[in-house]
């Protein structure tokens, strides 16, 4: 299989990609930092020698960028597409489009991204997307659907993949293209790494000690290859979310009347 993956150099991602290179798939990583992505590329077939891996440069802020991933993508033979790029703390800023980074990079150029390659691709079968249990922070506002008067930076991080989940569920529901949408719970990288400075390194430690380490987060991710997902469910780890053994589960915190209010207003806005 040849498996695309955007934001493959971060903290899970670049394992998910280690894991599927080492079960013998080919991989493409979609990255805006190319170099990056070639050192990683390089790091994994330094690990596997048969893996087949390319990379294609995409700014996740640029649709112009975003419009070139998805004709090399296709040339490519993408499969299955992962949604796996995401941003959290940083500073906002407002995009080109009057919406801030955050919710760009999480949700509308990768929506953008698995919409147009499955219109345009004929080898694309399979949509992975990412999502997270923050998506529970908030609900969709139509006067703040980016969420920017926010200030928490959880809230507006997962505004961003409440959107995206609920517009892929929307999309591709009874589609000829399967789609599987999965969390990791709870685990140390460097979006968990936000805290200030005095209690940053007891936060590290507690999530250290009671949560999974990254290696077994990403079997939620993995597992999402293979498994398709139906209408409002996703994969994520069995018990509370957060420890266990992948499961597919009903999506309880997002109806059925908010996803497609989701969907019919972020239409005209991809």
């Amino acid at each position: 299989m040849i498996i695309a993956i955007t934001g493959s150099t971060g903290d899970l991602c670049s394992l998910v990609a280690k894991e599927l290179a080492k079960q013998g798939h080919d991989l493409i990583f979609v990255d805006r930092n190319e170099e990056k992505s070639k050192k990683n590329a390089a790091q994994i077939k330094a690990a596997y020698p048969n893996a087949q891996i390319k990379t294609v440069r995409c700014d996740l802020l640029d649709p112009g960028a975003v419009d070139n991933a998805v004709k090399e993508l296709g040339s490519l033979g993408a499969e299955t597409l992962i949604l796996g790029a995401g941003i959290y703390n940083v500073p906002l800023m407002t995009c080109k489009n009057g919406f801030n980074n955050v919710f760009n990079v999480n949700f509308i150029s990768q929506y953008r991204l698995a919409d147009a390659l499955a219109e345009n691709s004929k080898s694309l079968k399979k949509i992975v997307a990412i999502g997270s249990i923050a998506h529970t922070y908030g609900k969709f506002d139509l006067s703040d659907v980016d969420y920017s008067s926010r200030k928490k930076p959880s809230k507006i991080y997962g505004n961003s993949k409440r959107v995206l989940m609920a517009a892929l569920y929307e999309r591709f529901y009874s589609n000829k293209i399967k789609l599987s949408v999965a969390h990791p719970g709870v685990t140390l990288t460097n979006m968990t790494n936000h805290y200030p400075k005095a209690i940053n390194g007891f936060v590290k430690i507690g999530i250290k000690l009671f949560f999974p380490s990254p290696q077994k987060a990403i079997r939620s991710i993995v597992d999402a290859v293979y498994t398709d997902c139906g209408y409002l469910e996703w994969i994520g780890p069995s018990v509370f979310g957060v420890w266990g053994k992948p499961k597919k589960s009903a999506l309880k915190t997002i109806k059925q009347e908010e996803s497609r209010a989701i969907y019919q207003a972020i239409k005209d806005l991809v």
